[in-house]
């Protein structure tokens, strides 16, 4: 059986030479090499996805890899493709280095200049290991890429206020009250408020920990904050210039740490872009990007992405856009931000509804929110729609349902009862509706027959006056012009003419009809009118 092995070199001249070498190794099947860890890691995770069996038994790592330094890229490695065995390409040979290899889980170092003999012994020294922990592990789906224990979210901010520790929040507490084991991790180290929006004070955060080489499990759950809604919390320090103490190397240590003990780590990177946060969102099997329907923090959003990239932790299609406080009337909406920012987008969006937030904000009991509330709501289906909400199975009865009857978010079942809910309140208020569309209907009908009373008054007036002055029946001519201006609903109308001095008066009574024209409601309008009288009467 041939050897695969897969190389990691930035240095094209170097990259060539281990391919060159290792096309030379008797059965091997080199592949082809990859320029950084960001690549590595993802090219591992598609063999890994794809089957266990199909990751390289060797990776060769050049010592000047980036942007993850080398021994951190090896360690990370190693905990998550336990059956790869990993060897150090490195000039420097000596003690101090072989023992850091040997710690970060190593299976020896290739010195340079490359040579022949060392490069075939070490690559069949780490190949028979990989071989034989691939037997261990039964080349098991649990020996993947999913080894490492559970998902890391990371959940960063366009700018400051959009929101990014609300939403950190109310998607662990999702997936705790699905019954997950969650740990939120506050590393927006200078400003964090996970502890102010929960109501903890606790002398222990993420600095504690940033010394310590071996975190133990006595170690993490002394740092570490049992709320009492279930969540362990780690919190950032009380003094923000302390947390420069949390270095990328130690954040990378802490989360994989909890990882390994938890179904899922949310981790709150605020809105500035720290060499803990970096390394947390690089890690991270989702990234979610917090922004508000505005022009600046959808600026905000691009330039993050943007950093992203050119730092290379995480690519824009990589990265899931949430847009906070939305409102259906606005004018920027998740197509658009998609479109400027080059990023995914979250079908779930967050409504605007300050007003259910400031109480609990205020109070420091975010974790109370009312659970009818619409911000609640919006950030619980997010968490549905990102997987983070286990849906129990249900038994089933005699009847036999389809295939996936029962699988799902949550969030589908809570529509299910708000549609009910719904339904309801519909029923309770739907004659009230009726009610007023008739009141508002009648008083239409009232108007109108006043309007027409008016207008067959002022024709009756003007052809009574005509009349009189040609010497014929003034008040004939006037009923008679005044029921010709009146519908045949309204010609059972009242009508009066004669003459009073310089003025010819007509008064038209009409009766109000009730809902529909022609029912008499027992209601009568009044129009008036007056023409001046032509010559002598």
């Amino acid at each position: 059986m041939s050897t695969r092995i897969l190389p990691v070199a930035g240095d094209p001249d170097l990259a060539r030479s281990l391919v060159s070498l290792l096309s030379q190794l008797p059965e091997t099947e080199p592949a082809l090499p990859v320029p950084d860890s960001t690549a590595l890691l993802d090219a591992l995770d598609r063999l890994a996805s794809a089957s266990p069996d199909e990751l390289p038994e060797v990776v060769l790592v050049h010592e000047r890899v980036g942007p993850v330094p080398a021994l951190d890229l090896i360690h990370e490695v190693v905990r998550r493709f336990p059956q790869v065995g990993v060897v150090l390409v490195t000039a420097d040979t000596g003690t101090t280095v072989l023992t850091a290899a040997m710690d970060a889980g190593a299976r020896g170092i290739l010195p340079l200049p490359l040579a022949y003999d060392a490069l075939s012994e070490r690559v069949r020294a780490a190949a028979e290991w990989a071989a034989g922990m691939r037997r261990h592990l039964g080349n098991s789906p649990e020996s993947g890429a999913g080894s490492g224990g559970g998902r890391v979210l990371t959940v960063s901010g366009a700018k400051g206020g959009v929101g990014t520790t609300l939403t950190a929040v109310q998607l662990a507490l999702a997936a705790q009250a699905s019954g997950s084991t969650v740990a939120l991790v506050d590393l927006d180290l200078q400003c964090g408020d996970v502890a102010a929006f929960l109501d903890v004070q606790f002398r222990r955060s993420s600095v504690d920990l940033a010394g310590i080489a071996d975190l133990t499990p006595r170690v993490l759950q002394d740092a570490m904050f049992p709320h009492p809604s279930g969540l362990g919390l780690l919190l950032a320090p009380a003094d923000g210039e302390r947390g420069e103490e949390v270095t990328e190397r130690a954040a990378r240590q802490i989360l994989g740490a909890l990882r390994a003990r938890h179904d899922l780590v949310v981790v709150d990177c605020g809105s500035q872009l720290t060499a803990a946060s970096a390394a947390a969102v690089e890690l991270a099997d989702q990234a979610l990007l917090v922004v508000t329907p505005d022009v600046m923090a959808v600026r905000a959003a691009k330039r993050t992405v943007r950093l992203w990239e050119r730092l290379q932790i995480r690519k824009a299609e990589e990265t899931l856009t949430v847009l906070n406080r939305h409102t259906r009337s606005g004018e920027i909406q998740t197509a658009l931000v998609s479109r400027i920012t080059g990023t995914g987008t979250a079908r779930t969006t967050v409504p605007a509804a300050y007003k259910e937030l400031a109480g609990a904000i205020d109070a420091g009991r975010v974790h109370e929110l009312d659970a009818r509330g619409t911000v609640r709501q919006g950030l619980w289906a997010l968490a549905g729609e990102l997987g983070l909400v286990q849906v129990p199975e249900q038994p089933t009865g005699g009847r036999r349902r389809k295939k996936g009857a029962h699988t799902g978010a949550s969030t589908a079942l809570a529509r299910r009862g708000d549609r009910g809910a719904v339904t309801l309140e519909f029923a309770g208020i739907f004659p009230l509706v009726l009610v007023v569309i008739g009141l508002m209907w009648q008083c239409a009908l009232y108007g109108y027959t006043f309007s027409l009373a008016a207008n067959a008054a002022d024709e009756g007036a003007r052809a009574g006056t005509a009349a009189v002055a040609a010497g014929q029946d003034g008040a004939g001519a006037c009923r008679a012009a005044a029921t010709r201006h009146l519908p045949g609903a309204w010609q059972g109308a009242a009508i009066s003419c004669g003459g009073a001095g310089d003025v010819y008066r007509t008064t038209v009574q009409a009766k109000v009809p009730l809902f529909f024209p022609g029912v008499d409601g027992g209601w009568t309008v009044e129009g008036k009118a007056g023409a001046a009288t032509e010559g002598d009467r």
